[in-house]
């Protein structure tokens, strides 16, 4: 077989290789040191946050399996749906006490503005992601939620196409576009720390692991 190459010409694939071979260098995806200061617990919780997200998007795979019934009238499928619920609690939980770490530590510095932005979008979209769950739960909690926030909505203008009474909507929302949206944004905070490394402790910027 053979190819034929256009002297200037580069393919998508190439440029696609050489971004990511600029964008993620091999020692920096599993990086085999880390800093000291790595061992402090303040560290630790944007890992937990990404262990309860799996665990989110898992339970909710099987509830999506289950459907409501199942999950209402199962004991297996109200156990799922208290795994769900407390592992949202848990990624919430983690995920501020992440996010405020970061900002009392000035995060965004060492080019890191962008990791920071992604961080703030993440948690906003999951705010509205976990309040779509809240909406169809599909009990008198989500029928008083939606009739709470109705006006709330509307009262921005969004109420057209983001409608809380409609549930078969708020489904939609909750298990495709907004969990879409959410790991999408992880997945590219998560490049952006490997590319940039995690931000040092204020005065210790020059202890950083070389790359």
């Amino acid at each position: 077989m053979s190819t034929v190459s256009t002297p200037g010409h580069r393919s998508w694939t190439g440029a696609v290789k050489g971004w990511t071979s600029r964008t993620l260098p091999p020692k920096q995806v599993l990086p085999e040191r880390q800093p000291a200061y790595v061992a402090s617990w303040i560290y630790v919780f944007g890992v937990l946050t990404l262990t309860a997200l799996l665990v989110v998007v898992a339970s909710g795979l099987v509830l999506a399996i289950g459907g409501a019934v199942w999950w209402h009238t199962s004991s297996i499928g109200h156990f799922t749906n208290s795994v769900h619920l407390w592992s949202v609690e848990l990624f919430f939980a983690c995920m501020v006490i992440h996010l405020w770490g970061k900002f009392w530590m000035a995060a965004w510095r060492g080019r890191r503005g962008l990791t920071w932005v992604t961080g703030v979008i993440a948690f906003v979209t999951s705010i509205a992601t976990a309040f779509t769950g809240y909406l169809t739960q599909s009990n008198f909690d989500s029928q008083w939620i939606s009739g709470e926030a109705k006006d709330g909505i509307n009262s921005i203008g969004v109420g057209a196409w983001f409608n809380v009474l409609n549930p078969a909507q708020m489904l939609m929302w909750h298990i495709v576009l907004l969990p879409l949206a959410v790991g999408i944004i992880a997945v590219l905070h998560i490049v952006l720390v490997r590319n940039r490394g995690v931000v040092p402790p204020l005065g210790d910027e020059g202890k950083e692991v070389p790359r």
